[in-house]
């Protein structure tokens, strides 16, 4: 099999044009992925764990923090006008949706990761949030 480089240059540079992570060509016989990491992700993702940290030093030992697992925009309740997945003080089980998370016209349910009674709810309907951002604060 002969490596086609100018596709390759081609398809990085596309990569570069488009701002895309990762891309896919194929025809009949050849299969070619190139991807590169993106720096602005890293460094957000690290700008997080600071300020994680810095939080937990506000949080008391009974707490309990549930975090964002991607980057997105949070909804409250699965429709505009339905009734929220959580309220203040309501208890949830392990499992239990705490909200969805939009990416990339996706809709993810976001499931509790602890039992608790729900202390704080971090992040506004409709409103951007980070990899690893806290958005819900169990008892």
């Amino acid at each position: 099999m002969k490596i086609d480089k100018k596709l390759i240059k081609e398809l990085t540079d596309y990569l570069n044009e488009f701002n895309l992570t990762e891309l896919e060509y194929g025809d009949n016989d050849t299969k070619i992925k190139v991807s590169k990491s993106n720096p602005v992700s890293s460094y957000i993702i690290s700008e997080d764990k600071n300020l994680t940290s810095t939080s937990k030093k506000n949080q008391t030992s009974s707490e309990k923090k549930i975090t964002s697992p991607i980057i997105g925009t949070a909804y409250l309740s699965p429709e505009p006008g339905a009734k929220k997945f959580i309220d203040l003080g309501k208890k949830i089980k392990k499992g239990d949706t705490v909200m969805i998370i939009e990416a990339m016209k996706t809709m993810n349910h976001v499931p509790s990761t602890v039992d608790g009674i729900v202390k704080e709810i971090c992040v506004n309907d409709g409103s951007p949030v980070e990899f690893g951002q806290a958005i819900v604060i169990l008892e």
